[in-house]
């Protein structure tokens, strides 16, 4: 009988057990993860649940007695500390081996750290444990300081100003999400916390973490009572690389998302994809890729040639402010940004344009847009720029 083995048990890994049974595999599934809590969804550490707003049976993929009803095999709080890929064989942080027909790897990433940074005296945020610790010091009058105006530095800034903490935020870049948005749209970010009495300080160099102060190169020292080192995240690929797998930015895969070993799969934010739309390499750390990669995963497993041709896509929700993001735009892969709506009010849309075909399109308080949008992006069509900006224009007339 087939063996189907899913290394991380997330929501990828959660997804794709699901997705074998729901697709009608009746071999053994075994899911194996470090944590000893059920698979969850990442969102909410940073957003309702770090804010108080929802607890982690909302967020938690299955019930226990789902894996049962499933005949899955679900191992927490074990380690996958090795991959014999000639035996077709795992070994386990308990000293045994599991055999595997075939290996699907969702490992995730982890909180890129700041060197010589004790762990004791700053809070990452990657799991619900971590956001259990961090939760408990956003409250009215404490003083946080965030390194980092990424997508979780700005999320957890957000819920900590909610909880009346006062907050200051160090980003070592000129703008927050610089990379992610470009300088047009990143201004909105930095006046949407500068309105929400967030103290923005960048181009900001940090050379020293104490227990209660952040200590800059200009002599600048920041006192906290919780200091958050949200700079980014790192692929698992340390198992990939032991078992000799193309890695380069994550688990290199093809369209069906095969590593170079025909028996292996990943998905998630390990999963470096030759997107076949884009036409390019995307490794995307958001949780659209770990809910729908796994079911094309799961088909590519069993022998059908799938291909997972989804774009990206990622939301936010700070303060007053919600978003949607679809598509992709790398920096200087863009030559112009429009806006349609109102960005004074945070009302808009914006797309990111190359040779006037839109690349990718972000909606700020404004919805049910994602599809139309994705399909434009899709058509891979030139668009009058000027009918995009025109909200009294039908997208799907541009």
């Amino acid at each position: 009988m087939d063996i189907f083995v899913i290394v991380g048990a997330g929501l990828a890994g959660a997804k794709a057990a699901e997705a074998l049974r729901t697709q009608g595999f009746v071999g053994v599934v075994v899911l194996v993860g470090e944590e000893t809590h059920l698979p969850y969804e990442r969102p909410p550490l940073s957003k309702d649940f770090l804010a108080g707003n929802a607890e982690q049976e909302g967020f938690t993929v299955h019930e226990r007695r789902w894996y049962e009803d499933k005949d899955i095999d679900l191992r927490l709080g074990t380690t996958v500390t090795a991959v014999d890929r000639t035996a077709h064989q795992l070994e386990l942080s308990d000293g045994s081996r599991l055999d595997y027909t075939k290996l699907l790897l969702a490992t995730g990433s982890s909180p890129r750290t700041i060197e010589g940074a004790d762990p004791a005296k700053v809070h990452y945020l990657r799991t619900v444990d971590d956001a259990i610790r961090l939760r408990a010091e956003l409250k009215n009058e404490a003083r946080v300081v965030v390194i980092g105006a990424g997508w979780i530095g700005l999320e957890v800034t957000a819920a900590a100003r909610q909880a009346g903490a006062e907050v200051t935020v160090l980003e070592y870049a000129e703008l927050p999400l610089l990379r992610v948005l470009g300088p047009e749209v990143a201004n909105v970010f930095k006046a949407l916390h500068e309105e929400h009495g967030v103290d923005m300080r960048f181009n900001a160099r940090v050379t020293a973490i104490t227990e209660n102060a952040v200590h800059l190169a200009d002599g600048t020292v920041v006192e906290a009572n919780a200091i958050v080192v949200a700079v980014g995240a790192a692929p698992n690929t340390a198992l990939a690389e032991a078992a000799g797998l193309d890695v380069d930015n994550g688990i290199l895969v093809d369209a069906s998302l095969r590593t170079s070993d025909p028996d292996i799969y990943a998905v998630g934010d390990v999963a470096n994809e030759e997107h076949p739309i884009l036409g390019q390499r995307v490794r995307v750390e958001h949780w659209a890729n770990a809910l729908n990669q796994p079911a094309t995963a799961a088909k590519a497993m069993q022998g059908e040639p799938v291909e997972y041709d989804e774009l990206p896509y990622f939301y936010t929700d700070q303060y007053d402010l919600g978003m949607e993001y679809i598509g992709h735009a790398d920096p200087g892969a863009y030559d112009r940004v429009v806006f349609r709506g109102d960005v004074a009010t945070r009302e808009f849309i914006a797309f990111w344009l190359q040779d006037n075909k839109i690349k990718a399109g972000m909606n700020v308080n404004v919805w049910d847009v994602v599809d139309p949008v994705k399909a434009l992006i899709k058509s891979g069509r030139t668009v009058d720029p000027a009918k995009l900006a025109n909200p009294d224009v039908p997208l799907d007339e541009v």
